[in-house]
């Protein structure tokens, strides 16, 4: 059996997604907005919302360029959790509303990447995916959780992987 790029792109980014919304709502309850929106791992990284928009972009323009279609725009403009969690929702609406068979084709299509200073990588879309893509958009989830866990919010494993519900095999009795 084989697997498609729709079957290892959209529901990944989806489900983590989803998890990043949910990660605001715990964090709402938890501690102040404004000082988390501030937060960052270091002086040099760029704060909570730009994680989740850098995933968000991530994840809508993965999808795009291995269904050979234009990433709707997002400007940078959240400045509220209400505003990230909408930005997730409209990512993952985005994804989802992709057509599968244009993403049928993803493994094999060229994808190539041009960075502001000229350079750049050609991939396959597979290569693209699992290479670059992928690795890319949890890179910026893993950040965002760790920003809120360093600030106190309670997050924990089962919250970064909430998609798989509660265990489905029980300890024998």
């Amino acid at each position: 059996m084989s697997i498609s790029i729709r079957d290892v792109s959209v529901p990944v980014f989806v489900n983590a997604l989803r998890s990043m919304s949910a990660w605001l709502d715990k964090a709402a309850l938890e501690k102040p907005e404004a000082e988390l929106l501030l937060g960052r791992l270091a002086p040099d990284m760029r704060p909570l919302p730009a994680q989740y928009q850098m995933a968000s972009d991530s994840a809508k323009n993965a999808v795009a360029r291995l269904a050979g279609i234009a990433a709707p725009a997002m400007p940078d403009v959240e400045a509220s959790f209400a505003e990230l969690k909408e930005r997730c929702t409209k990512t993952i609406a985005f994804v989802e509303g992709v057509d599968p068979a244009a993403l049928a084709s993803g493994a094999e299509r060229e994808v190539e990447l041009k960075f502001p200073n000229g350079m750049g990588y050609r991939f396959t879309g597979q290569r693209y995916l699992t290479g670059f893509a992928l690795p890319n958009f949890f890179f910026h989830a893993t950040t965002a959780y760790a920003i809120l866990r360093s600030a106190g919010v309670s997050l924990g494993k089962p919250d970064f992987l909430q998609h798989l519900g509660p265990p489905n095999i029980q300890a024998a009795q």
